[in-house]
């Protein structure tokens, strides 16, 4: 029974693993990320001369992209200060079509011949089976969606952490389902510092 349930323990982990999005970071390597602990996002000027609006903005999925890194930085022990934060989040999301190349393999049709055979006297069927002929490619348009987090120094505006992933959007629009696990392999990357 013991062996069972690690086996079990070591099977999901394996699964969920194997199944967790991949994401990059690049990192200032003189900031000593152990100290940082409040965070607070970064609001645009209200300049005439800079505009905070993204060409892609979407109102709902970008609060539903903060409020999920909100939960799994708070679940890292860090916590929201819009007074006096350790760094600025700004978050981007850029989707793209892209152009995806599919082999599909292709098998020839099994075929069973008979042959009469005279010694026997009666016909002897004969089957062939499939056989691998090769590929075929097809090329087709995909729609990939990448979300970047940055962090800043408040007082430098320097850019001192970036974590993105890329995946392909299946639908119209990034669903809560990809923003989640998108957030999830990002801050990972953090969780390492």
């Amino acid at each position: 029974m013991k062996q069972l349930i690690t086996s079990a323990f070591l099977l999901s982990a394996f699964f969920f693993t194997g199944c967790m999005q991949k994401a990059y970071h690049q990192q200032d390597n003189s900031v000593d990320f152990s100290r940082i602990s409040t965070y607070a996002w970064a609001e645009g000027d209200n300049d005439k001369n800079y505009d905070t609006r993204r060409p892609n903005q979407n109102s709902l999925r970008d609060t539903k992209i903060m409020q999920t890194v909100d939960r799994y930085l708070q679940g890292h022990g860090w916590t929201q200060n819009k007074a006096n934060p350790d760094v600025y989040l700004v978050f981007d999301v850029v989707e793209d079509q892209s152009q995806q190349q599919v082999n599909t393999p292709v098998y020839s049709q099994p075929v069973t011949r008979f042959y009469y055979n005279p010694a026997a006297r009666r016909w002897v069927p004969i089957y062939y089976p499939s056989t691998f002929m090769g590929y075929n490619t097809a090329t087709r348009q995909v729609k990939e969606g990448t979300l970047t987090l940055t962090m800043m120094n408040p007082g430098s505006d320097k850019v001192i952490w970036q974590g993105w992933t890329t995946s392909q959007i299946y639908g119209r629009k990034m669903s809560d389902e990809k923003i989640e696990r998108d957030v999830q392999a990002i801050i990972a990357e953090l969780k390492k510092y």
